[in-house]
């Protein structure tokens, strides 16, 4: 069996997601998922010479059970909502409890933004070519609903790229994008750190360094 392919961290990740890529012809905007997407974001958007910003995506639980998603919040231009129907009706959670939660969960994603990117304003994603960026992908669940959300603000082409994730993920994923990069799909995968040499947790600090260095900045050293 082939041994799937290791990063030394999350900068030659994306180099290499860089080098699967290629030269684009329809100026795409990157967008890292925070914090973790963000070091491979940068680094892809220095490569490609485009724009980089960031998605932020908040769960919303269900009531009594947080961890239980019944949708989502997603940040941008026009903030999105991303509903389960079959789970809110599941767990008989209200429109109105939803709501509710929605607009708490956008509340801290305003927060997480301005501490992230001050006063800048999240970019305009109608009718643009977008690349959406993670470390890797475990469940899928957070970039479902990016994904979703990034069709509803009118995104005109969807690449998902991702330097691991399980083989039976990324299929399910096709299906909401229109091209995708995942440089290592294994079928026995357990977790995105053991196909890293470094995977420190990304700090705020180093997002929010990335993202001011991401206008003039060039691919890190090393």
């Amino acid at each position: 069996m082939q041994n799937p392919l290791r990063f030394h961290d999350r900068a030659d990740a994306g180099r290499k997601l860089a080098e699967a890529i290629g030269a684009r012809s329809d100026d795409p905007v990157v967008l890292g998922l925070p914090r973790g997407g963000v070091p491979v974001a940068f680094e892809l958007a220095c490569c490609l010479h485009a724009p980089l910003d960031i998605l932020l995506v908040r769960k919303i639980g269900a009531p009594g059970y947080p961890e239980y998603a019944i949708g989502a919040v997603v940040d941008g231009k026009n903030p999105q909502r991303v509903m389960n129907e079959d789970v809110l009706a599941y767990c008989g959670a209200s429109l109105d409890y939803f709501e509710k939660e929605a607009a708490r969960q956008l509340e801290e994603i305003e927060r997480r933004r301005k501490v992230y990117l001050g006063d800048r304003p999240p970019t305009d994603l109608s009718n643009r070519s977008v690349i959406l960026v993670d470390d890797g992908i475990a469940t899928g669940a957070s970039v479902k609903a990016g994904l979703k959300a990034l069709r509803q603000a009118g995104a005109a082409h969807i690449t998902l790229a991702v330097p691991v994730a399980p083989r039976m993920v990324i299929e399910d994923l096709k299906a909401q994008v229109d091209e995708v990069f995942c440089l290592s799909a294994p079928e026995d995968f357990q977790a995105v750190s053991l196909h890293y040499d470094d995977f420190n947790q990304t700090s705020d600090g180093e997002v929010t360094e990335l993202l001011a260095r991401a206008d003039f900045g060039a691919p890190s050293k090393g």
